[in-house]
C-alpha cells in the first residue's frame, strides 16, 4: 500500500494487484493502515479490479457490508475504475447516489479519488 500524506489526511492506495473478496479482508485492510497512521482523516483508494465479481452484485450483500465498515469507522473510500461497463440500472443508482457524498466515490482515476478524498 502507498500512503500520501497532505496536512491532517492520509490516503492509503491500495495495490490493484490486491484481492478483496469480503467485508472481513477489507475490514483487516482498514485496521491496519487506521493503526498505523495517525492523520485526523483516513480515506483509502481500491481499484475495481481487487474487489470480488459479487461486489458489484448489489444482491449479494457484499458492496453493503464493505461500505458500512467505512461509515462505521469513520473512513472515506475511493473505488477506481470505469463502471460505464456495467448496465444494471440499480447499480449505477447506487454509484450515483453515493457520488453525492463525500463518504463513498467511484470514479475513473487515482488523480480524481485523490483530489476529492483531500477535501474534508
Amino acid at each position: 500500500m502507498r500512503i500520501i500524506r497532505e496536512q491532517a489526511t492520509a490516503v492509503g492506495i491500495i495495490n490493484s494487484t490486491t484481492k478483496i473478496a469480503t467485508a472481513q479482508g477489507m475490514l483487516d485492510i482498514m485496521a491496519t493502515f487506521g493503526y498505523t497512521e495517525t492523520s485526523e482523516h483516513l480515506a483509502l483508494i481500491v481499484h475495481s479490479k481487487s474487489l470480488s465479481d459479487q461486489f458489484l452484485n448489489l444482491k449479494s450483500g457484499i458492496a453493503g457490508e464493505i461500505l458500512q465498515k467505512f461509515s462505521n469507522y469513520n473512513m472515506k473510500l475511493a473505488i477506481v475504475g470505469d463502471f460505464s461497463a456495467y448496465p444494471s440500472k440499480a447499480l449505477q443508482d447506487f454509484i450515483r447516489e453515493c457520488n453525492r457524498g463525500n463518504r463513498i466515490l467511484f470514479v475513473d482515476s487515482v488523480d480524481i479519488a485523490l483530489s476529492k478524498l483531500k477535501q474534508t
